[in-house]
This record gives structure tokens, sequence and C-alpha cells, in this order.
């Protein structure tokens, strides 16, 4: 991967320099998970609707639930954080999350979050009875939300319950679009917009700087050199903790960036250049890492 890089060294310095000023200006803004209480779902109302509006530089501190979770970003992209690992959340692209794994929320830009609370019965995981036994929905997976499930999300009312009831009829309208969401959400798309984060505390520092300016360390001797261990130590740790070598992992964080920057407007080749790359070697990077085609990979066929 490093051989189809094309940024040069003065301009990967002014990338961290420029990282890491921002990161020091930045003011986060901590919130709770506000209420959710309010949108407990049951077997009666199985899928509950949440919509919240969050600033950029705001995180919504670490919360867990006891039913499972599908966050949609409608506008603007949100970053969102498991003990094991972070994952980019971009529109058109939802996270499931498990019921009892604790997460927290990042936004980097203003964001319009739908958050879909799913009921589980005892037993259940995932979006039926019958998918219990798929391992897959026991852990936090990136999915494609297509044009119909954007719609059904939109539609669910999004009232808690200390609102006025909803009537019969409505309550029936929205067992008819929960139940036809769930379908949907059964046939969606897995993406691996997943980035691993390691247990120890060093590398896992290193390794959230790494996310915050994947230009900073373009190789494993750079990121020793920042950590103050051998490039030998640091390769260890890599393949001890996450299975991995460095730059697999760094291009797991280039491919969450590149999604991250799709999200915001921009052509392949802006994107790639942002990254380092010409625009065939960051295509050929795609496609050999993804099995997918950039405008696939990026979202951009349905623009």
């Amino acid at each position: 991967m490093t051989s189809a890089r094309t940024a040069s060294p003065p301009h990967a310095a002014r990338a961290a320099a420029s990282g890491e000023a921002a990161s020091a200006r930045r003011a986060w803004q901590y919130v709770d998970s506000l209420t959710p209480h309010l949108f407990v779902p049951t077997a009666e109302r199985p899928v509950r609707a949440k919509l919240r509006e969050l600033s950029g530089d705001t995180r919504v501190l670490p919360h867990q639930h006891a039913w499972a979770q599908l966050a949609i970003s409608v506008t603007g992209t949100v970053h969102l954080r498991v003990p094991s690992a972070t994952f980019v959340v971009p529109p058109r692209r939802a996270l499931w999350i498990p019921p009892g794994v604790e997460h927290a929320v990042t936004l980097v830009e203003t964001a319009e979050l739908r958050t879909l609370y799913i009921y589980q019965a005892e037993g259940q995981c995932g979006p039926g009875p019958g998918d219990s036994a798929a391992n897959l929905w026991r852990r936090c997976r990136v999915l494609e939300v297509s044009e119909l499930m954007r719609a059904l999300v939109c539609d669910l009312p999004t009232l808690p319950d200390d609102a006025p009831a909803p009537s019969a009829a409505q309550l029936a309208r929205e067992r008819h679009v929960s139940a036809l969401l769930l379908d949907e959400l059964r046939q969606a798309t897995q993406l691996d917009l997943r980035v691993d984060m390691p247990r120890d505390k060093r590398l896992h520092s290193l390794c959230q700087a790494v996310l915050d300016d994947p230009l900073a360390h373009d190789s494993l001797q750079a990121f020793a050199h920042n950590s103050g261990a051998s490039p030998r130590t640091i390769a260890r740790l890599f393949r001890q903790e996450l299975g991995c070598t460095y730059l697999q992992w760094r291009q797991q964080v280039i491919l969450a960036k590149a999604v991250e920057l799709g999200a915001s407007g921009l052509a392949i080749g802006q994107i790639a250049a942002e990254l380092g790359y010409t625009p065939s070697a960051f295509s050929a990077m795609v496609q050999r890492a993804c099995g997918l085609s950039p405008v696939r990979f990026l979202g951009m066929q349905t623009r």
C-alpha cells in the first residue's frame, strides 16, 4: 500500500501539524443519551424511533441498552465507538448495535441522528426471532440503507411515551411500517467500516491519533517513533491485539476516512488526493480491499 501513495513528506507533515492543532483547539460538548426510558420497545411496539439533531464537536457519553439499536445518520457523519472498535457511519449507512453493548457517539459535524430501539424477545439477537442463531447479529455491523429503509425510518413516529398516546389507527400503521423495516434490515448489505482498537493503553492512544489524522503516521517506523517503542515491538503488539499488521490496520482507517470524505460531497479524485493517492491507485486499493468499486463503496450510486 505504501507504494501507491503520492503524498510528499512535507504534505504529510503539514497534515499532521494541522490535525494536532485542530485537536488542541477542539472543545468537545459532552451529553448523555437522553431519556431512553421514554422510548422502550415492546412486543406491541417493536421498533421505537428517536430523533436528535446534534451539533459538531458533540460526544454522547458511553451507555448501553437492554434492547438492540440501529443508529442512522440522516445528515452528517458520526463516529460510534464500542470497547474494541470504532465505526464510521455516514448518511446512507446504519450501525446495528446488539443488546448490552456499551457505545459512545462522536459527531465531527452537525448531524440529524435517528436512533431505532428494537425489541428483542428472550434469547433473540437480530431483526426477528429466526435470526437469533446467526452470530453475525451478535456483533456490531455497518449496513447499507436502501431508499426504502430510509423512507421507513423517517416515517416512524418519534414521540416519547410521555406524549399523548397514539390512536389505534396510528399504532396499526406503526406496526406495518416496523414489520417492513425489520424485513428490509434483515436483507441489508454489510460494509466493512470497522476499525478495531487495541486494549494496550499506549497503543490505543496512538491509534486514536491515526484515526484523527490518517496521514500522520504513514509507516510502521513513523508510528513506532512516536510511541517510543521499537518497530518490532509495535508490530508484535498489532499481531497480538488486532491480528493484523500496522499497514493493514491503517488501510481500514483510510477506508473509513474515505467514506467520511465521500459523505461530505467530495468527488473520488478529491478524496484520493486528500488521502495521498492518485485516483487510479485509490480505486485499485478500494477494489482490492472491499471487492467494490469506489462509487459503490462510497455510496455515490444513489446521488
